[in-house]
């Protein structure tokens, strides 16, 4: 998002500068514009998870138990070669030793690969279940409703919750 505001600014920024029929005025109140459209933008990404879903976009499950999502691949636009570069950089080189791979947002890959105990996906963020997860620990949304109950915290209230050590762990909005 940063890259097409700059991308934007600089256009505006260049547009100005080659085009005399634009008045110092109209220079400024152009950029007096793109400033509160940037910052609404923000604004509204930072309170309000639709948009920020919308803006961002969110993490893609691409392999689970070593099957591709094609569906989710192809949505993505990663292609076959690009999938197992990114797998050979995790140090996987079948599809079929990864109990789960996720493409995130900023085009990385986190792999999981069958025998790896360490959980590296959170179990909510930003008040959000991460359902793809809680097969991989053996449990189920009811289990993970009763920890939070059990520290006395409401799921919206939660900002991070991470699976460590057999516990739950929890970064709450506030702490009750």
């Amino acid at each position: 998002m940063d890259s097409v505001q700059n991308f934007v600014l600089g256009g505006i920024i260049g547009g100005a500068m080659f085009n005399s029929d634009i008045t110092l005025f109209q220079f400024f109140l152009i950029l007096v514009l793109w400033t509160l459209l940037v910052l609404v933008t923000k604004y509204a990404k930072e309170h309000n998870r639709v948009i920020k879903r919308m803006i961002d976009g969110q993490p893609q499950t691409v392999i689970k138990d070593g099957e591709i999502a094609l569906k989710t691949v192809l949505r993505s636009g990663l292609s076959a070669a690009d999938l197992m570069f990114k797998l050979r950089q995790n140090g996987v080189y079948s599809v079929k030793d990864v109990k789960r791979a996720v493409l995130e947002q900023n085009g990385q890959l986190t792999v999981t690969v069958f025998g790896d105990d360490a959980i590296k996906f959170p179990l909510i963020t930003d008040g959000q279940i991460n359902q793809d997860v809680l097969p991989i620990i053996n449990h189920d949304e009811a289990w993970l409703l009763a920890q939070l109950r059990q520290q006395r915290v409401v799921l919206k209230d939660v900002y991070l919750a991470e699976y460590r050590d057999g516990h739950v762990e929890i970064s709450a909005y506030q702490l009750p």
